[in-house]
C-alpha cells in the first residue's frame, strides 16, 4: 500500500459543507461561485462532491457534504471520487476531529495488491506533523489486520504466521520462540496439537516477548486458525469460503502488540497464537474423543468445528501461569456473536465487569464499538460431559457465543482479569473506508483503552 499521506505539502483544498449551513455557504460565496454550485445541484448531501472553479475558471479545490454524526469515515468517501494528486482539508475542525477522518482517508484508500496491482492510483491527504505519527501507526496497524486476513491460506498457514510474528519481533526488538508438531505434546499443549495435527502443516504455538519484566505482565492471546474445514465435522462449501480469515484473531493481536511497542507502554508483554489448520485427515481428532488440555481439564469434543476455543484452552492456561495483570483474546470464535449482534459489532466479556464497560467507552471514544455481553454461568451447565470434564459444544443451539465464553472461562484463573472479544474480522460489504474483505473490529478500541490503563 503507498502512503496516502504528505507532510506540510499544500495540495487542492477541501471544503467541509454541512447541509444544516449548506444555505449558508452557498450565501458567502462569490455570484459566480454560487451559480456553479447552483447548476452542479451540489446540496452538500454526506459524501456529495462539488469542484469549485475560481473567478478564471481554474480550479480552485473541492467543496464535499458532511455526515451528520461522526468523524472517522467524513473523508472516506472522496478518495475515489477525487482524481490523484495531493489535498489539504481547510476547516475549523479540531486535532482530534482531523486525526479521525485522515484515519479514515487513509482506510478508504486501502487495496489488497498482492496478486494484482492497484486499480488507480489513490490521492494524498496533507498531515500536520502533530498528528502524522498517531493516524500513520494506526493506519498501519489495521493495514496488517487486513493483510494478513485477505492473504489465502497458500500463502498463510502456521509457517508464515510464524514469519509475520517474526518481523514484528525484529522491528521491536522482541524475543520470539515457536513450539511445533509434537513438541507441542512434550511441552504440553496437547489441545493446539489435537487440533492441528491432521494438518500437514505443523501446529504451532507463536510466542513473543517485548518489554521489561518488572513492569505489569499484559497476555495477548489471539485465535490463529489459518484455515478451518470444520474438521470431520466438515463444513458446507458456503461455510467454508471464507474460513481463510479464521486467524483474525491472530491477525489482532499482532497489531495490538505493534502498537503497544510503538507506543512504549510500561508493560511486559507476552503474545501467545496458537497456530493450525483445521484440516481432515486420518488422524484428525473426532467427535466423542476426549483430549487432554494443559490446565489439566478433560474435554470432551462435540463438534471438531468448535476447534477455536480448543485452541484457546491452551494458550490462556499458559498465559495465567505468569500472574498477569491482565490476559485479552481476540477470535473469530463463533457464528452465535453474528447473530446476535450482527458483523461490525463485537461482544466483549470479561470476568470484571468494569474492564468491560471501560473497553465499550473507549470504543465509543475512537469509533469502533464493542458491546458488553454476560458470562451468564447458569448456562456452564450446558457444557457437562458425562465423560470428562467439559464439552467444547454447547447441549443447545441458544446463547452460542456465551457459552464459548464460558468455556474458555474455564482456562483463567479466578484472580486474573481477564477479556474475550469475538470479533469477526471481515467487512462483508464495499462501505466508504471499509472495503469488502479483511478488516480490524476491536482494535482501536482495545488499544485506547490500554493506553488509558497503562499510558
Amino acid at each position: 500500500m503507498t502512503n496516502p499521506y504528505t507532510i506540510g505539502k499544500k495540495g487542492l483544498p477541501l471544503y467541509p459543507v454541512s447541509a444544516a449551513s449548506f444555505e449558508q455557504w452557498l450565501s458567502s460565496l462569490p455570484g459566480p461561485q454560487q451559480k456553479w454550485v447552483k447548476a452542479s445541484g451540489f446540496k452538500a448531501s454526506a459524501g456529495e462532491l462539488c469542484s469549485m472553479p475560481d473567478g478564471d475558471g481554474d480550479l480552485l479545490g473541492f467543496a464535499f457534504g458532511m455526515a451528520e454524526e461522526g468523524w472517522l469515515y467524513q473523508l472516506s468517501p472522496l478518495v475515489p471520487k477525487l482524481p490523484a494528486g495531493s489535498y489539504s482539508l481547510e476547516s475549523d475542525w479540531t486535532s482530534d476531529q482531523r486525526a479521525a477522518a485522515s484515519l479514515g482517508w487513509g482506510l478508504a484508500c486501502y487495496q489488497f495488491d498482492l496478486y494484482v496491482k492497484p486499480k488507480k492510483e489513490s490521492p494524498t491527504l496533507e498531515l500536520t506533523d502533530d498528528i502524522a505519527t498517531g493516524v500513520g501507526q494506526l493506519l498501519e496497524a489495521q493495514s496488517l489486520v487486513r493483510d494478513l486476513v485477505n492473504t489465502p491460506t497458500e500463502d498463510l498457514g502456521p509457517e508464515q504466521l510464524a514469519d509475520a510474528m517474526q518481523v514484528e519481533a525484529e522491528l521491536f526488538d522482541a524475543r520470539m520462540s515457536v513450539i511445533h508438531g509434537v513438541d507441542l505434546l512434550t511441552r504440553d499443549f496437547p489441545a493446539i496439537h489435537a487440533v492441528g495435527r491432521a494438518s500437514d502443516r505443523e501446529p504451532r504455538l507463536l510466542q513473543m516477548e517485548w518489554g521489561d519484566r518488572d513492569q505489569p505482565l499484559l497476555a495477548l492471546c489471539g485465535k490463529g486458525v489459518c484455515f478451518d474445514t470444520g474438521g470431520l465435522n466438515l463444513k458446507q462449501g458456503n461455510g467454508m469460503a471464507l474460513m481463510k480469515k479464521d486467524m483474525g484473531g491472530a491477525a489482532h493481536v499482532l497489531a495490538l502488540a505493534r502498537l503497544i511497542m510503538q507506543a512504549n507502554l510500561p508493560v511486559h508483554l507476552l503474545v501467545l497464537i496458537p497456530a493450525v489448520e483445521n484440516s481432515v485427515s486420518g488422524n484428525a481428532y473426532r467427535p466423542g474423543d476426549v483430549i487432554p488440555t494443559r490446565k489439566g481439564l478433560s474435554v470432551e469434543i462435540g463438534n471438531t468445528d468448535a476447534e477455536g476455543r480448543v485452541v484457546l484452552a491452551d494458550a490462556l492456561a499458559y498465559a495465567c501461569e505468569s500472574e498477569p495483570d491482565l490476559v485479552i483474546d481476540f477470535a473469530t470464535l463463533t457464528g452465535a456473536a453474528r447473530i446476535a449482534l450482527g458483523t461490525d459489532l463485537p461482544p466483549v466479556f470479561s470476568n470484571d465487569i468494569a474492564i468491560a464497560h471501560d473497553m465499550t467507552a473507549s470504543g465509543e471514544l475512537v469509533e469502533d464499538p464493542l458491546w458488553v455481553m454476560p458470562l451468564y454461568q447458569p448456562y456452564k451447565k450446558l457444557l457437562k460431559s458425562k465423560i470428562a470434564d467439559l464439552n467444547n459444544m454447547s447441549s443447545t443451539p441458544y446463547g452460542g457465543c456465551i457459552t464459548a465464553a464460558l468455556f474458555l472461562e474455564h482456562f483463567v484463573t479466578a484472580e486474573t482479569d481477564w477479556v474475550h472479544i469475538d470479533t469477526w474480522a471481515w467487512n462483508q460489504s464495499d462501505r466508504p473506508g471499509r472495503p469488502t474483505g479483511g478488516e480490524a473490529i476491536g482494535l482501536r478500541a482495545v488499544f485506547h483503552y490500554l493506553e488509558q490503563r497503562y499510558g
